[in-house]
């Protein structure tokens, strides 16, 4: 069955700097564009980025450009992001899926608090 599981996250301070994984299983993962999704605490879950299947990235919030990057090892069926000058609105559970159409389940995500 398809099942995402995401990692890396923790407690940083702004400024500071992680890398978030997603590896998938169940499907073949090169042949589905995979999204980054987060949820902060009150708010519905947002997209953050949607990468293609050759790791391009075709989408990406506003909010995080400039700051996150992506990229996608196929061979690996993981997902990766990397975040840098973390702010305390990056605060949320962060996810990976495919798109929602799909009616994929969600992960367990990955928390990621950026305080002081």
């Amino acid at each position: 069955q398809v099942q995402f599981v995401e990692s890396g996250g923790g407690l940083v301070q702004p400024g500071e700097s992680l890398r978030l994984s997603c590896t998938a299983s169940g499907f073949t993962f090169s042949d589905y564009v995979i999204n980054w999704y987060r949820q902060a605490p009150g708010k519905e879950r947002e997209l953050v980025a949607r990468i293609i299947k050759t790791g391009q990235l075709i989408d990406i919030a506003d909010s995080v450009k400039g700051r996150f990057t992506f990229f996608r090892d196929n061979r690996a069926s993981t997902m990766y992001l990397q975040m840098s000058n973390l702010k305390p609105d990056d605060t949320a559970v962060y996810y990976c899926n495919a798109d929602p159409s799909l009616g994929w389940p969600w992960g367990q995500g990955t928390q990621v608090t950026v305080a002081s």
